[in-house]
C-alpha cells in the first residue's frame, strides 16, 4: 500500500494558508504560547528562509483570535482565554530599496492600509505621527491594545550596505517611523521584531528600554527551525518516505539529513537544528540537493568579505565573543556576526567561563555553496565553468589518471583572467582551498586547517592522493615535506593505494609549474 502524501509549505509564510491547506507544520505553539505570555517587547535575529515570516504570521493568526487554525495544536490546549486584537503587520522584505522614495512608498502603503481599516483620516505626511495616529483609532476602535508586528526590518539597510548616504538617509525614515513605539506602551499588547542583522536595531529602536533580544537565548533557540527531536517524531513518515526514494535504510537517510541540513546552535546549549527551508524541498523533491542557495548568497555578504579582506579559509573553524556580536555598529564592517546571523557560519562550541563561541560552517550544504558562491570573485569564471572543471578533475582521478588531472588543474589557473586585483600568494592559496572543498561534493576531502596535515588529502574509493603544494619552490620539496611530517602515514592502514604529490605553483606563470608523483 503506498504511504499517504504529504504536503509540503513550499512557497507558503502563511499560517492560516497553511492550515487550511492541510501542509505539514512542526508544531512551535508551546513556544509561542511562553512568548506571549510574558515580555511585552522581543527582537530574534534569525538566517533568510528559515521561518520568520511563518513565525510572524502565526503570531498575527493567534493575536486576531483564529482559534480553528489551532486545532490539534499545543495552543489549543493551553490558551484558555482566546482574544482579538487590532494587529499591524509590517513586511520590509516585499521590496528592494534601492531608493529613498521605495521606502517611502512602501511604508506609504502599509499606512493607507491600516488608516482605511481603522478609519482613521491622515493627519499629517510625517510618518511618525500617521503611525500614532492609527495606533490611536485603532485603541479607540477596538478598546484593545494593538499588536505590533516587523518581519525583516533590515531589508532595507543591507540591501545599502555598500552606499553609505543612501544606507544613512533610509535609517533615518525608519527610526522617525519607529519612534511612536517608544512612547505608547500603555496602547501595545504586543510588539515583535525580526531580522537577520542585529547592528542597526541597536540604533533605530534604541529607545525601547524593554526590547528582549532573544536571538542567542536557549529557551528560545528552537522558534525557528527545526530540532532533530521533532524531526525524529514529528517528521518521521517524511525520513521513511524519503529513505525508500534513495534506496536507503532509515538509518542511513536519518545520517544524510544530518550531514546536509543539520547542524544549526543559535546560543550556547541551543539543541540540534536543521534548516527548514532545504528540509522540506528535499522531502518533498525526494533528493539532497543545496536548496537553501538556490536563492543565492546575498551581495552585502560577499561585499563585506572583500572589503575585510577576510581569509576564507578560516571558515572552517574561527573564534568569536559576546562583544563581537553585540557591537554597537552603524555600518556592518566585521564579517564574522554577518556570516553567523546570515547562517553561514554557526556555534559549534560555547565556553561560558570565557564567553567565547567556535564557529564553523553549520553542514555540507552551507560549505559547499558558499564555496561555490565565492570561487568566481576569486577566479571570474562563471560557477557553471568552475564545476565542470571540479568535475573534471574528480573523473581523471577516479581513472587513476593523475598527470590528467593536474594538467587540468594547469589550465584552469591559466584561464584565470591576468587584470586580477590581488596577485599575492594567499590569493592563489585560497583559489586552491576553494576547488578542494567543491571537490569534497563528490568525494571525501581533508583541507589542511593545522600544522601537520598536508594541504589537501583526496579520499577515493580505490586510493588516497596526499597532495602537498608549494610557492615559488620545487616539488621534491613538496614531496619532502610529506615524508618529514608524515602525512601520509594515517592513510596507510585501511588499505587503500596512498598516492603522494608535489606541486610546485609558478608565480611568474600564475600556474602550476612541474609536480611529482611520489
Amino acid at each position: 500500500m503506498e504511504p499517504k502524501a504529504r504536503r509540503y509549505p513550499m512557497g507558503i509564510q502563511h499560517f492560516e494558508q497553511l492550515r487550511n491547506l492541510g501542509c505539514v507544520y512542526v508544531d512551535k505553539t508551546e513556544l509561542i504560547y511562553r512568548l506571549v505570555s510574558t515580555d511585552q517587547v522581543y527582537f530574534l535575529s534569525r538566517p533568510r528562509r528559515f521561518g520568520k515570516s511563518l513565525l510572524i504570521n502565526t503570531l498575527e493568526s493567534y493575536f486576531q483570535g483564529k482559534k480553528e487554525l489551532f486545532k490539534g495544536l499545543a495552543m489549543e490546549r493551553l490558551e484558555k482565554e482566546w482574544t482579538a486584537y487590532p494587529v499591524l503587520h509590517i513586511d520590509f522584505s516585499i521590496s528592494k530599496y534601492l531608493t529613498a522614495q521605495h521606502l517611502h512608498s512602501a511604508i506609504n502603503s502599509f499606512m493607507r492600509e491600516w488608516e482605511k481599516e481603522y478609519d482613521c483620516p491622515p493627519v499629517d505626511d510625517i510618518f511618525s505621527v500617521r503611525l500614532r495616529n492609527v495606533i490611536m483609532c485603532a485603541y479607540q476602535k477596538t478598546g484593545k491594545p494593538v499588536v505590533v508586528l516587523v518581519d525583516e526590518y533590515d531589508s532595507p539597510l543591507l540591501d545599502t550596505n555598500s552606499d553609505t548616504p543612501l544606507r544613512n538617509e533610509l535609517r533615518g525614515i525608519m527610526r522617525d517611523f519607529f519612534s511612536p513605539l517608544k512612547n505608547m506602551s500603555n496602547y501595545l499588547r504586543f510588539l515583535f521584531i525580526t531580522g537577520i542583522s542585529k547592528f542597526s536595531q541597536l540604533s533605530i529602536f534604541s529607545e525601547l528600554n524593554s526590547l528582549q533580544n532573544i536571538s542567542m537565548r536557549d529557551d528560545y533557540s528552537a522558534l525557528c527551525g527545526i530540532t532533530e527531536e521533532e524531526l525524529l517524531t514529528q517528521l518521521k513518515p517524511d525520513i521513511e518516505q524519503m529513505a525508500t526514494a534513495n534506496g536507503e535504510t532509515y538509518e542511513e537517510a536519518c545520517a544524510h539529513l544530518k550531514r546536509q541540513y543539520d547542524g544549526y546552535h543559535f546560543s550556547g546549549r541551543c539543541p540540534d537544528i536543521y534548516n527548514p527551508y532545504s528540509l522540506f524541498n528535499a522531502f518533498n523533491s525526494k533528493e539532497y540537493k543545496n536548496y537553501w542557495f538556490s536563492t543565492g548568497t546575498p551581495t552585502f555578504l560577499l561585499d563585506i568579505l572583500r572589503e575585510a579582506d577576510f581569509d576564507v579559509r578560516a571558515l572552517d573553524g574561527l573564534d568569536a565573543t559576546d562583544e563581537q556580536f553585540d557591537a554597537p555598529t552603524d555600518l556592518i564592517t566585521d564579517p564574522i556576526p554577518v556570516l553567523y546571523q546570515s547562517g553561514y557560519l554557526t556555534i559549534k562550541k560555547y565556553d561560558p567561563l570565557f564567553r567565547s563561541y567556535r564557529l564553523a560552517y553549520p553542514n555540507s550544504e552551507v560549505r559547499y555553496g558558499f564555496t561555490e558562491s565565492l570561487l568566481p570573485h576569486y577566479t571570474r569564471r562563471f560557477p557553471r565553468e568552475n564545476t565542470f572543471y571540479i568535475v573534471s578533475f574528480i573523473k581523471d582521478l577516479m581513472k587513476g589518471d593523475i598527470e590528467s588531472c593536474l594538467e587540468r588543474t594547469r589550465a584552469f589557473f591559466a584561464s584565470i583572467p591576468h587584470d586580477l586585483e590581488n596577485k599575492t600568494e594567499k590569493h592563489y592559496q585560497t583559489i586552491f582551498y576553494l576547488l578542494f572543498r567543491l571537490m569534497g561534493q563528490y568525494v571525501d576531502v581533508e583541507v589542511k586547517s593545522a600544522i601537520g596535515r598536508a594541504d589537501m588529502v583526496l579520499k577515493l574509493q580505490d586510493a588516497v592522493y596526499v597532495f602537498e603544494f608549494k610557492y615559488d619552490g620545487t616539488p621534491e620539496e613538496a614531496l619532502a615535506q610529506i615524508e618529514s611530517k608524515q602525512y601520509a602515514i594515517p592513510y596507510q592502514a585501511d588499505g587503500r593505494r596512498v598516492v603522494k604529490v608535489g606541486v610546485n605553483f609558478d608565480s611568474a606563470t600564475r600556474t602550476i609549474g612541474e609536480w611529482k608523483v611520489g
